[in-house]
């Protein structure tokens, strides 16, 4: 699209003001979002995932993001350095980041949403990819699966498994299973319901280390099959500031830094993860580094 098109096509603008609109569309071209053809602009493979009808798009999450719920508390880290509050969102909000998404219906939205889309990717990479992952069981509970993507992807490529979310009232109220799919509200940190393995995608790293071996301890006692390959499955970072190329290691700090801001979690290094482990009683793990920056960790009693 010609620049003159672009303006043309864009709502409400200025004339007078239309070059704001070429300096903007410069600092895009030269941060990668475009190239600029003699036919026009075109936006570059990478950044097409941020089109809201793209099949994985990041629309949601870059929105959720960039939302002043989420970017304000990053202007009072000093304050947070130096008083007892847990993070620089309760400083702000005057609550948890997972108090406050219970409580305001557009935040709920919005995360369940970037959450959905991230899920859509992640299960599509699951199924076709880490189908051993899913060998020998006969049932999965994904908790605090959210509105079920990847437990639907899960149970759509094994018919035969069977397939529960768990979360909170306000994220799966109203959510219609399948015949090997359901929905369970609960809450991880009270009970998991049985099952021959449990699925944490995306859910410790939101969490301190003392959380995250109660949700582990209570993943274990959820465990029906213990004698015969029952797990706990874990798809999450493993931070790794030495191996890997710049951009998944910059991706990984800056998860880190989401995380100190707006919750009690952090990403943690293959040695962190391992103590957690050791911590919930648990007695052996293995690593597959298969999802870019996230790998899937399958933790063993």
């Amino acid at each position: 699209m010609r620049l003159d098109e672009l303006v043309d096509a864009l709502p409400n603008i200025n004339k007078g003001k239309s070059h704001g609109v070429y300096r903007l569309m410069r600092i895009l071209t030269h941060s990668g979002f475009f190239v600029d053809e003699k036919k026009g602009y075109l936006l570059t493979p990478a950044f097409c995932l941020h089109l809201k009808d793209a099949p994985y798009s990041t629309a949601p999450f870059v929105q959720a993001m960039l939302d002043p719920i989420l970017t304000k508390p990053w202007e009072h880290v000093s304050e947070w350095l130096q008083n007892e509050h847990q993070t620089p969102f309760e400083i702000v909000h005057g609550r948890t980041c997972w108090e406050y998404v219970s409580h305001y219906p557009m935040l709920n939205h919005l995360f369940n949403d970037s959450m959905a889309n991230d899920s859509r990717l992640v299960s599509s990479i699951l199924v076709r990819d880490c189908k051993h992952v899913f060998e020998g069981l006969n049932s999965i509970v994904d908790a605090a699966g959210g509105t079920g993507n990847v437990a639907r992807a899960i149970a759509e490529a094994f018919p035969s498994l069977k397939c529960i979310v768990l979360d909170l009232p306000h994220v799966v109220a109203g959510l219609v299973g399948t015949q090997n799919l359901s929905y369970v509200v609960g809450d991880m940190f009270e009970s998991v319901p049985s099952a021959d393995a449990i699925l944490l995608k995306w859910v410790l790293h939101d969490w301190s280390d003392e959380d995250c071996v109660k949700i582990l301890k209570k993943c274990k006692a959820a465990i029906s099959n213990k004698d015969k390959g029952g797990k706990v499955i874990i798809i999450d970072i493993i931070m790794d500031n030495k191996k890997g190329d710049y951009e998944d290691v910059e991706n990984q700090l800056f998860f880190d830094m989401l995380m100190m801001i707006n919750t009690s979690g952090k990403e943690r290094d293959e040695k962190e993860w391992a103590k957690l482990f050791q911590d919930a009683g648990f007695t052996r793990y293995k690593i597959t580094h298969i999802l870019g920056m996230r790998s899937i960790i399958e933790v063993y009693l």
